[in-house]
């Protein structure tokens, strides 16, 4: 009854299903691994921040480059403010407001840029405080260049004049007269009554759209696993129940098998 099986047509699909199972398997393992690995970089980067918090502020020189080891470190820099922009789009607590990102030039010529504060509402220049005078020292937790698109940084361009949408020394270089770090700084405490912008976490370790992508591919994967399985247990039940059909003389007669195949039944001579 099962020599079906033999046939060059279930070779095929019997090769198929091995094949497909062991890789659906890969895959979705594979998914759930870098969400698993997602998750843990979340929890790290939020132990590690809190912990930060708490260390004693190193030289801004100690901890550039800016990675994921360096991130939220606290950071103690000197220099003089300059230009003042804004960052609209941002929310705090639920609601939407702007960052005020002042730059500090520092004396090795290039300017840190540094936020200030946030404040709720449209960005207006008038509500904004001025930035203090002469020589500083702010003290503040280190953070990466923000990618447009991602982290809630908004993608859009074409910003009016004073406002940036990404803090990144490749959106400020063309809005400022001097080199400006591959890094920003976000004080501990708000400058002139200002609420102080919550240190983020590095890209690609928070638990965002990527990361419940992943999840999703591993459903999806394992879900093929079933749904091959599934299939081929229907093939073979079909298959079986012809050959059982075929050995005891129940074959379909030839109008039955010509309509199963979508054809007309066939007419004899006369017509009829």
């Amino acid at each position: 009854m099962y020599r079906f099986l033999l046939t060059p047509r279930w070779w095929g699909i019997n090769v198929f299903v091995v094949l497909a199972i062991p890789f659906c398997i890969f895959m979705g393992s594979w998914q759930l691994g870098r969400f698993e690995d997602r998750v843990q970089d979340h929890h790290s980067a939020t132990t590690r921040t809190e912990s930060a918090r708490h260390e004693s502020a190193r030289p801004l020189a100690r901890l550039l480059p800016v990675d994921k080891a360096t991130v939220g470190r606290q950071t103690t820099v000197s220099g003089r403010y300059g230009d003042q922009l804004l960052v609209p789009e941002r929310k705090l607590d639920d609601r939407t407001g702007y960052y005020v990102l002042t730059l500090l030039r520092t004396d090795t010529g290039r300017a840190l840029p540094v936020v200030r504060g946030w404040l709720p509402g449209d960005p207006d220049p008038a509500k904004v405080p001025a930035p203090p005078t002469g020589e500083v020292t702010v003290t503040g937790a280190l953070q990466a260049s923000e990618t447009p698109g991602d982290n809630g940084v908004s993608s859009r361009s074409g910003w009016p004049e004073g406002q940036t949408g990404a803090i990144s020394a490749a959106s400020l270089v063309n809005l400022v007269p001097y080199d400006v770090y591959d890094a920003w700084v976000t004080l501990n405490e708000g400058d002139s009554g200002m609420r102080a912008v919550p240190v983020s976490a590095p890209q690609n370790t928070g638990l965002d759209l990527k990361a419940f992508q992943n999840l999703g591919y591993t459903a999806e994967w394992f879900a093929f696993v079933g749904f091959v399985v599934f299939m081929w247990f229907r093939l073979l039940r079909r298959e079986t129940e012809l050959a059982r059909d075929a050995e005891l003389g129940l074959a379909p007669d030839e109008d039955t098998a010509d309509a199963d195949a979508g054809q007309e039944p066939r007419r004899s001579p006369s017509g009829v």
